[in-house]
């Protein structure tokens, strides 16, 4: 199965595939309706439509960040209802990096299903590929999705504080550096960046067409920042632990597996004004 991303030319000939479901995931920070609207205007045949908000995310609370994992079981429901199961292979695409498809692609390896990839360069390679597009919504038949959570893949902020105090993780920040420097802010209330957190910005993981770069120069670019630990030692955030899932399947990709997730990110960090914050580029 296919477990890390692939090219529109290899679902165009696995489309009709009956073991093959295609998962919308576009979405749009700033406008949450967006990626619903695209759906419905046109999508992948037989796509199902991920809701990044209300399928692929718990409900915020004052102590959350902005996209709180969803409960296991109930996003395992929501697999069930859109005909996924253990013996199919999953493609997620949104409308062209892989950011938010990344996301569902590192929930469903969460829950024990290695059989997900990302569509590379998304919608706007596919469409660009001049391959077939609708409008209907898919019947689907409803599976049971049995999870299996990989607790460990998921680490909290206490964990992030004693990690870094011991100095046994690397943390990653996948944001802009504009934002990790605490140079702009438009998203969350407070600027900057967890002190000794290092940036690498997730685009950095895409050549000029949005295509991920090879296996090689994705390795030199996170292996400079792993300081000879395993992979496992290095933690991904972002601003709310979506873009981050980016720099995962990028590491996935360079054959440095088994990298981990701080889920609450940035917007979770700063809930708590005891939790220090940094600015400028000098972690």
């Amino acid at each position: 199965m296919h477990n890390t991303f692939i090219d529109v030319a290899t679902l165009q000939r696995s489309i009709k595939d009956p073991q093959w479901i295609v998962v919308d995931c576009r979405f749009d920070l700033a406008d949450a309706k967006a990626g619903r609207l695209a759906y419905v205007q046109a999508h992948i045949p037989g796509a199902r439509f991920a809701d990044m908000n209300k399928d692929l995310s718990a409900p915020v609370t004052s102590k959350t960040g902005r996209h709180p994992l969803p409960s296991p079981d109930i996003l395992a429901a929501r697999l069930g209802q859109w005909g996924i199961d253990r013996q199919y292979q999953v493609v997620a695409y949104d409308s062209g990096n892989g950011a938010f498809a990344a996301r569902l692609w590192w929930l469903l390896r969460w829950l024990g299903h290695e059989g997900v990839a990302v569509l590379e360069g998304g919608w706007q390679a596919w469409t660009a590929a001049g391959l077939p597009q609708e409008q209907n919504i898919p019947v689907m038949t409803a599976r049971h999705f049995v999870p299996k959570v990989h607790a460990e893949q998921a680490l909290t902020a206490e964990a992030i504080q004693q990690g870094l105090l011991q100095q046994s993780i690397t943390l990653i920040d996948a944001r802009s550096p504009a934002r990790y420097a605490g140079e702009t802010e438009p998203i969350d209330p407070v600027a900057g960046h967890i002190p000794g957190a290092i940036n690498l910005p997730f685009e950095g993981n895409l050549d000029s067409l949005g295509r991920f770069l090879p296996a090689g120069q994705l390795r030199e670019r996170f292996a400079a920042f792993t300081n000879a630990r395993s992979a496992s030692s290095v933690i991904h955030m972002c601003g709310s632990g979506i873009t981050a899932c980016h720099n995962i399947l990028a590491m996935e990709i360079a054959g440095l597996r088994g990298s981990r997730l701080y889920p609450g990110s940035w917007s979770e960090w700063i809930r708590d004004p005891d939790r220090n914050v940094t600015n400028g580029y000098d972690a």
